[in-house]
């Protein structure tokens, strides 16, 4: 299973240079602070579907992303979202995913990396709403570290640029609400991605 998916990450990752190469013109910042071992959650800006492979293309590990269930619907979205790790999740129910919510316990306890798009949906340019559910289930059982990651598209002449920030990973402090922590969270992104907290 590790190595099958290490050889899917090996391919989504080349397939989305050769991708991006013509299209995107890709600039990676803060990627030397990644942690080179142990679990963590990325929280990235949702801007459009090319976050995905991009975050394939800069992160220098292997991911599992989290993804709304309806995405699995279409037989084949839903198979190319398995092959590279995608998890589906209910978000408006969190309790009825619970074979899910034990995969992305089980995938940070043997040290792996999982994404975690707050917004839940794309919001092209803008901040939308933070959603702490996910997120707050996770940090009930254990306390991997946060990355918060900015992404920005900006369209130039003959191609898009495309800006990926790392920011620095932290450990939620203990006694925060969920509330704050979202707060937090969605103003690092926000800081990150140029964008503006409130979504003006």
């Amino acid at each position: 299973m590790a190595g099958r998916k290490d050889q899917v990450y090996r391919f989504t990752r080349a397939a989305a240079g050769i991708f991006f190469s013509p299209l995107f013109r890709v600039r990676i910042e803060g990627r030397e602070q990644f942690p080179p071992a142990g679990p963590f959650v990325l929280l990235p800006k949702h801007q459009r579907w090319e976050d995905i492979p991009l975050l394939a293309l800069a992160t220098p590990r292997p991911l599992y992303y989290i993804a709304k269930y309806e995405l699995f619907e279409n037989r084949l979205a839903g198979g190319y979202l398995r092959s590279v790790g995608g998890i589906p999740l209910n978000r408006q129910r969190p309790l009825e995913s619970r074979r899910s919510i034990k995969t992305v316990i089980d995938l940070l306890g043997k040290g792996e990396g999982i994404v975690l798009f707050p917004e839940g949906t794309y919001y092209r340019d803008r901040m939308g709403p933070g959603h702490a559910g996910m997120l707050r289930l996770i940090l009930s059982r254990m306390a991997p570290p946060l990355i918060p990651v900015g992404i920005r598209y900006r369209r130039d002449r003959w191609r898009t640029s495309v800006h990926v920030r790392f920011g620095r990973p932290f450990h939620v402090r203990a006694g925060m609400s969920a509330g704050r922590l979202m707060d937090h969270v969605m103003e690092r992104i926000a800081r990150l991605s140029g964008l503006s907290p409130t979504g003006d």
